[in-house]
């Protein structure tokens, strides 16, 4: 859409969903809906486009018509594989954005600024990159990334063994923007059987 931001937006679900049981813990229902359903529904205004990292047969996701990225690095190796699979797939199929902005599909209450607020500081040259928090916490994987560090990124990933995200951001300058957690956490998220029945709860008071 040409009034948005040139930014593609991610979906991460390409982990195993552990203590879910395993399986698509978004495609468990929320309020009679996927909670990938109300992460789309928060997410897709806000950007030019949106697509899904995920892996294994993509046609689980296909009622929802979103390009479906798998992680280029093998092995499940974690979200910055995901990340650098967005970068990639925006570099070829959006060249007129050079922003990614990622977040987790286990997390149904995204704030619906989340893309402008994020943006902000790298668009006033305070930052290279930026993530969200609340309530004092870092959300790491809830990011805004530049297209033009994927080189580096996979050569941290490939070469130099990174996994862990706060060790990749901290060689850039990054810029944490705080979210209120009331009267919801933004960035709960839903990994547990026993989140989805919170998630219930608090659904009635999100904004």
């Amino acid at each position: 859409m040409p009034d948005t931001p040139p930014v593609i937006g991610l979906l991460l679900a390409g982990g195993l969903s552990r203590r879910m049981g395993g399986g698509d813990k978004t495609l468990r229902l929320l309020a009679g809906r996927p909670v990938l359903a109300h992460v789309i529904e928060r997410m897709q205004p806000q950007v030019r486009r949106l697509c899904l990292n995920a892996n294994g047969d993509p046609v689980r996701f296909a009622d929802y018509g979103l390009p479906v990225v798998p992680d280029s690095i093998e092995g499940f190796v974690g979200p910055l594989a995901g990340v650098l699979a967005g970068l990639d797939w925006a570099s070829v199929n959006a060249p007129d954005c050079p922003w990614v902005i990622t977040a987790p599909t286990d997390s149904p209450f995204l704030p619906r600024d989340l893309v402008p607020r994020l943006l902000g500081p790298c668009l006033a040259g305070e930052a290279d990159m930026t993530c969200a928090a609340s309530g004092g916490q870092a959300h790491p994987v809830v990011g805004l990334w530049p297209v033009a560090a994927r080189a580096a990124l996979r050569l941290a990933l490939a070469e130099e063994g990174i996994r862990k995200v706060d060790l990749w951001t901290a060689r850039y300058r990054l810029a944490q923007v705080e979210f209120s957690s009331e009267p919801v956490d933004p960035f709960f998220n839903a990994n547990r059987p026993e989140d989805l029945v919170e998630a219930e709860r608090l659904a009635s008071r999100a904004p």
